[in-house]
């Protein structure tokens, strides 16, 4: 379903193998009764901080998605090869393009995903799993 909800198991019989499988199915603490308050209170806002992160997260990754999709076929190609280090040239020859052509894709590749240089362009390209 995509829910972001951070869940903390609490439990008065708890054992290894019901702490086990809460966590593989997404818990973020389990904890036993009694539980000290202050220690219940630590992990609500250590789950809420991990919750907001995972959010951020997901939404940084949604923008950074919505950037490259805007590329045609032909600039995603440009840019696969200029994140692997490939030169102008190099990117023109193996794409059977003219130099120039490659340095307007680059411009206009840039221009659409708002990356600053290629380091940047290159961490947008990983994250999003669309430069291959």
């Amino acid at each position: 379903r995509k829910i972001e909800l951070p869940v903390i198991f609490l439990t008065g019989h708890g054992d290894i193998p019901m702490s086990v499988r809460a966590i593989k199915g997404g818990a973020v603490d389990f904890l036993t009764k009694p539980v000290i308050r202050e220690k219940l209170l630590v992990c609500v806002r250590a789950a809420f901080a991990d919750a907001r992160k995972k959010v951020s997260d997901i939404t940084r990754n949604k923008e950074m998605v919505s950037c490259l999709v805007k590329l045609t076929r032909r600039e995603r190609e440009v840019m696969a090869l200029a994140v692997q280090g490939h030169s102008n040239k190099e990117i023109a020859y193996s794409l059977g393009i003219s130099h120039r052509t490659v340095e307007i894709h680059r411009s206009k590749i840039m221009q659409k995903t708002g990356a600053s240089n290629l380091l940047e362009l290159a961490r947008l390209a990983r994250e999003s799993d669309l430069s291959e």
